[in-house]
């Protein structure tokens, strides 16, 4: 029997060697720094610029890397009456013809301890509040901030509010996501993000009507995963809420006017519909029990820059600098990991009475501890917004030479390196869905430095 992940215990801190946190938005990127912060001992509050945390989101599908974070954060059995257990990814043609399949069970199996589920992300982020609450974070909304500012003590950061409020800390976590702004404040310059020609309809239906349909009603009595592979275009879907709910993604090309501020809009039914003419009936039916939709243009960052100021009094984290396709479903994976990587480095500055947060040795600590964080996310997430261009285009081939060898590859056993299932793709599954943080983080923070902070924090 595998061994249980490690449950993370709050620490506690001299208050001398605990820091002022402020995380600046409640996404998942911003909630999970919240609660490895405060795990680590530190004091957390949150500024989120809406008036309730409410996401407005569907599914989000975690992956075994993810499901190792959010046990170590304490979080399964407050997650457990929310999962949905999908048996299979089945990968499918656009005309209905089945291509391959993943078996979920043998695939969290190579990976102790871990799992796949399907989440309502809304249920997903109440129980991060939830917990990021009882570690002692404090939750302040109406909070929206549009500047940050190193203090002039260099140790120091200023969160601003678009309403004149402040708010200072020893670091600032921003998290305010793709379209965020603050990661133009850090770099001084310009950087918009990266549009990838796509764009996601994103739609929830209730089952009611699906189980009377025996075409649908499987997806609903038999939990899975699909994707559909067409020209231009692809659809997921999955149920939800023990099967009350079915959340379905159709990715196709961008229509949003160029010149639009907007990132998301009401979306036309009858023009979604007309996009998937003569894909597998199960999706015209699918499609036709849909009364509204919303579009969301799909944008990326490479995080082509350092995200921690040189203070190391402000860092970014989650999509405001490492935002990715979500044809890995692993933009929640990566928040995730940033946040528990960024916690166990903060878990490891000095502990000592006789130590102030404010002396040049703690300075220098902090400073090490975020680069180690740089060193272990920049690499990690650079690949996985890489290969999420790479299943781009793999899922979008128009039929043809290049798709039959796509399909060919995916039903070799073993299946080769490359493969468009990209969770046993060989030489990326392992290393995406194996990821252990606490393991990356004692690799890189360095035997001398370690051991020297070791021993200062128990002078």
């Amino acid at each position: 029997m595998a061994p249980p992940i490690h449950i993370k215990q709050q620490q506690t801190r001299n208050k001398s060697c605990q820091l002022d946190i402020l995380v600046i938005g409640a996404g998942l990127a911003g909630l999970g720094s919240a609660i490895s912060c405060a795990l680590a001992g530190h004091q957390v509050s949150i500024l989120e610029a809406a008036a309730e945390i409410k996401e407005v989101g569907a599914g989000i599908q975690v992956l075994p890397n993810s499901s190792r974070v959010l046990q170590h954060w304490g979080l399964e059995k407050k997650l457990t009456p929310h999962m949905t257990i999908p048996s299979v990814c089945n990968f499918i043609g656009w005309k209905g013809n089945k291509i391959s399949h993943l078996d979920f069970h043998d695939s969290e199996m190579k990976y102790p301890g871990t799992w796949y589920r399907d989440f309502h992300r809304a249920d997903l982020q109440r129980c991060l509040v939830e917990r990021a609450l009882e570690l002692g974070v404090r939750v302040i909304c109406n909070a929206r901030i549009d500047d940050v500012r190193v203090c002039a003590n260099g140790t120091t950061a200023k969160a601003f509010a678009a309403d004149g409020r402040q708010w200072e800390g020893d670091l600032v976590i921003g998290a305010d996501g793709v379209f965020g702004k603050l990661t133009e404040g850090l770099l001084g310059r310009s950087d918009p993000p990266v549009k990838t020609g796509d764009l996601a309809y994103r739609l929830l239906l209730s089952t009611e009507e699906m189980r009377k349909d025996p075409e649908l009603a499987p997806f609903v009595n038999q939990p899975q995963v699909n994707y559909w592979l067409g020209p231009d275009a692809h659809a997921v879907n999955y149920v939800l809420r023990g099967g009350d709910l079915f959340n379905m993604v159709l990715l196709v090309p961008d229509d949003i006017p160029e010149d639009s501020l907007a990132s998301t809009m009401e979306g036309n039914v009858e023009e979604m519909c007309a996009l998937f003419e003569g894909w597998d009936p199960r999706i015209q039916k699918l499609l036709k029990l849909c009364q509204s939709v919303q579009k969301w243009r799909l944008c990326i960052r490479f995080g082509d820059f350092d995200w921690t100021h040189p203070s190391g009094a402000w860092v970014m984290v989650g999509d405001a600098v490492h935002a990715t396709l979500p044809y890995l479903a692993s933009g929640a994976g990566m928040a995730f990991e940033d946040g528990a990587v960024l916690g166990e480095c903060l878990s490891r500055l000095p502990d000592n009475p006789k130590i102030s947060k404010n002396s040049p040795s703690f300075t220098e600590a902090k400073k090490h501890a975020l680069s180690v964080f740089q060193v272990c996310r920049k690499q990690r997430t650079k690949m996985v917004v890489q290969r999420g261009n790479v299943q781009q285009y793999l899922y979008h081939l128009h039929d043809g030479p290049e798709q039959q060898e796509r399909d060919r590859k995916m039903q070799m056993v073993p299946t080769p390196e490359g493969e468009a299932l990209a969770w046993r793709d060989p030489g990326l599954a392992p290393k995406l869905l194996g990821y252990d943080h606490i393991a990356d983080v004692n690799r890189r923070w360095g035997n001398s430095y370690g051991t020297e902070m070791m021993e200062s924090s128990r002078l």
